[in-house]
């Protein structure tokens, strides 16, 4: 691992600071804890997305011919490290940003892309993926959900499960089987559908802490105009596997929001006791914690180790998957951590994270497949027969 930063990269972060420093405010911080249940929170974002975006640091990795700055890799970087530890919001659309842009940007028209993308970034439209049913989660593959072509308009018919902001969407990057008849990866198609179509319906599906922040989705004879492909007909899965080029340095969020929830942590804990002693005096809670902040500096260098292989031409892709995974499960061992010492009515910070860090090894990938690419793609091991 060798990479360094640049005075450019120092200037992008000072600059960064400056701005937020004059712009970030605690309402829209707040905001950024639990949008989900809270209509109030969700609007604070909106108009924060859209201000960020009004300034160019919305998506600093996106083409400035699309509102972003064309961001180095040590600069997106920078970016990631200092808002994780300024605590910024995500963007309301940041499935959006990150998975759906990219597709546009390389496969979509003149028109999705003009039409599209500046009012992705500023939450002017929210955006949902439609991937997972209830039979098709991490194979994607097996998709039932099905397009047929009638004149200049494709009709959709399924169900999508699982989808983020689906009950709030204007769009949908959808993804449909359009000939049922080839080898599974070969007959998907997408879509980018507009989610006034007559026909679909969204209900919102509540989680183990309360939160919206899901939905299911059913579509019944929905009317798809055949322009709203995105990429070729049949093309899906090739449009599902492009490379994010535009957000390359990533992974740095994953260690560095496991710096600011541990520090939040040790912090609440200087209040609290086990049995007759301070927590922080607590032998088995010091070492539980010097555990966690040893495995959460694995995963800086592990991500740093990703981001290097990215600067000099190295495999980034494998250290990236085995560093979700290692996320994930510190994650839940923090969150456990928080709720033994603190307890269910300690902290409704950290109840609520205990509730939702139970997705971390899931969403994005369960543990199961990242290990198993690992295993196949890094230890070179066979596939199951």
């Amino acid at each position: 691992m060798d990479f360094s930063y640049p005075t450019e990269a120092e200037r992008f972060r000072k600059e960064l600071r400056s701005w937020l420093a004059a712009n970030l405010t605690d309402d829209v911080i707040d905001a950024g804890r639990n949008p989900g249940a809270d209509p109030a929170a969700f609007d604070t974002l909106r108009r924060w997305n859209a201000t960020m975006a009004d300034a160019g640091w919305a998506a600093v990795s996106w083409p400035a011919a699309y509102g972003g700055r064309g961001a180095s890799v040590l600069e997106q970087l920078v970016y990631a490290e200092e808002t994780t530890k300024c605590r910024v919001p995500n963007p309301l659309n940041i499935i959006g940003i990150n998975n759906i842009a990219p597709a546009i940007m390389q496969y979509g028209t003149d028109q999705q892309k003009t039409d599209l993308l500046r009012r992705m970034l500023r939450a002017d439209d929210i955006w949902c993926q439609g991937m997972s049913e209830p039979e098709s989660g991490s194979d994607l593959a097996s998709l039932r959900t099905r397009a047929v072509r009638d004149g200049d308009h494709f009709v959709v018919n399924g169900q999508k499960i699982w989808t983020s902001l689906g009950h709030r969407a204007d769009w949908c990057q959808l993804y449909v089987r359009t000939d049922p008849d080839v080898r599974k990866h070969e007959g998907i198609s997408c879509f980018i559908v507009d989610m006034s179509l007559p026909g679909i319906e969204a209900r919102p599906l509540v989680t183990l802490n309360g939160d919206e922040d899901f939905a299911e989705v059913f579509f019944t004879d929905v009317r798809v105009p055949a322009d709203a492909l995105l990429g070729p007909l049949h093309g899906g899965w090739q449009v599902a596997t492009t490379t994010l080029s535009h957000e390359r340095a990533a992974a740095a969020r994953l260690y560095s929001e496991l710096q600011v929830r541990l520090a939040d942590l040790v912090t609440d804990l200087q209040t609290a006791r086990v049995g007759r002693r301070p927590a922080l005096e607590d032998p088995v809670t010091l070492h539980r914690i010097g555990e966690l902040a040893a495995r959460v500096k694995f995963l800086e260098v592990l991500c740093q180790r990703s981001i290097s292989a990215i600067l000099h031409g190295g495999d980034a892709y494998s250290t990236a998957g085995l560093a979700k995974s290692i996320w994930g499960e510190i994650g839940q061992d923090l969150a456990a951590l928080a709720f033994d010492v603190l307890g269910p009515r300690g902290s409704a910070k950290w109840a609520d994270f205990r509730l939702t860090a139970r997705a971390l090894t899931i969403a994005g990938g369960t543990t199961q497949i990242t290990k198993n690419i690992t295993a196949q793609r890094v230890l070179g091991l066979p596939k199951p027969r």
